[in-house]
């Protein structure tokens, strides 16, 4: 199998790096083929912006969707964009691996998402109607690829329990992993967490490396988070909202969960 890792920390020597070179050698000794894009050692430019068109009359107003689809169909977005799909559509797996800062990922790797999930790639594909709201949840065009979550947290495990100060890592993870990449096809693994990353020692870090090398194993094979998906019935087209028959009386992100899944 294909697999892109999109490594979004600034220091190769810290704990992340250690696992970036974990997983890599980890992957490839199973057989895999991997590709890493490091974003602070590319320089990745976060920002998105007209000069993403090469196309784009300078003078005219930049609207940020419009403009992203023109040059992705017409074959005129910045060259470290393009490179990046290319890595995608080769990839059977995707992983994104950051730290978890102020809640949510770096900026810079928001911004490989803003400018590589293309209008017309990422998002803006299939039929939109009345009885069709697009090829996403669950549908486009990364359908059939996986993709996993490698996080570390500086706070306790039960920092983020169910009933935690920070609230559930669930929770804080449902933007990226249902928003981010159910949105465009992927099946999304749970997420691989390691916590309290400052009491890191040397017995921890082989614990932690085998525990994250058993789940790279059963990338392909274990099941995924059940998301429902939105043309599968269960969502009302146009509305979007879940049917009234469905988690009757519940809210919040569990509920687009499928029970029993």
């Amino acid at each position: 199998m294909h697999v892109l890792i999109v490594y979004a920390h600034p220091e190769r020597r810290s704990l992340n790096g250690a696992l970036n070179d974990f997983m890599v050698q980890h992957l490839r000794r199973a057989g895999h083929v991997v590709e890493v894009s490091d974003l602070y050692a590319m320089g990745w430019k976060p920002a998105l912006d007209g000069a993403d068109r090469l196309d784009r009359d300078p003078q005219a107003r930049f609207d940020p969707a419009l403009d992203s689809r023109a040059a992705y169909q017409g074959g005129t977005q910045s060259a470290d964009i393009a490179l990046e799909q290319d890595k995608l559509r080769r990839a059977d797996a995707l992983i994104l691996q950051f730290p978890l800062w102020w809640f949510s990922m770096p900026a810079i790797l928001k911004g490989w998402v803003e400018r590589v999930f293309a209008n017309g790639f990422g998002y803006g594909v299939g039929e939109h109607s009345d009885q069709r709201w697009g090829d996403r949840y669950g549908e486009g065009n990364l359908a059939g690829k996986r993709a996993m979550l490698v996080v570390t947290a500086g706070g306790w495990e039960s920092h983020y329990g169910p009933r935690g100060i920070n609230g559930p890592i669930e929770d804080l993870l449902f933007p990226i992993q249902h928003g981010v990449l159910f949105y465009p096809g992927f099946e999304v693994m749970p997420p691989h967490v390691v916590y309290r990353t400052s009491r890191m020692d040397a017995d921890k870090f082989a614990a932690t490396t085998e525990a994250l090398g058993r789940r790279l194993d059963t990338l392909w094979s274990a099941g995924p988070l059940p998301f429902r998906r939105q043309n599968g019935g269960d969502y009302a087209i146009p509305a979007l909202t879940l049917r009234e028959e469905i988690a009757p009386g519940e809210r919040g992100y569990a509920v687009h969960l499928a029970r029993g899944a």
